[in-house]
């Protein structure tokens, strides 16, 4: 893929660097399509969200730190600093790059225009008092 169109920026950083952009357009847009926008804007910043998770840092910090850097500079969060990606060898194929972001957007197309979404429900969490039938754990752990 990286032979084909070339490489970006890595983790997420690219995605990032062309927000503004996006931004830009996404307001220029009609008012019913501006929610695709979003989702769309939305799903640019979840690379370098998630890679601050798992660093276990602060996502906002780290995502509003990139915004203000120049352009091609990003987290490295085995070092826990921002770098030059392209420098630090941290990247990512153009192509796998454009293909994430056209996904994003044929998805916030389907969920708008289907109008409802199929999700996993989510499972209440066990009361962590052990397994009591006796209707015990109905009153948060207290018996």
């Amino acid at each position: 893929a990286a032979v084909e169109e070339g490489i970006v920026a890595g983790g997420g950083t690219a995605f990032i660097n062309i927000l503004p952009e996006v931004e830009k357009f996404v307001e220029s847009l009609p008012q019913e399509e501006k929610l695709g926008g979003k989702i769309v804007t939305r799903a640019l910043q979840e690379p370098v969200r998630q890679i601050a998770i798992n660093a276990g840092l602060e996502p906002a910090v780290i995502l509003e730190n990139v915004k203000a850097s120049p352009a091609g500079v990003g987290f490295d969060a085995g070092k826990e600093e921002y770098v030059d990606m392209k420098k630090a060898g941290i990247v990512d194929p153009t192509k796998v790059s454009r293909s994430a972001l056209q996904n994003a957007a044929s998805v916030a197309s389907m969920i708008l225009t289907t109008e409802s979404i199929v999700t996993d429900k989510k499972e209440p969490k066990a009361c962590g008092c052990g397994d009591h039938n006796d209707g015990a754990a109905d009153m948060g752990g207290m018996y």
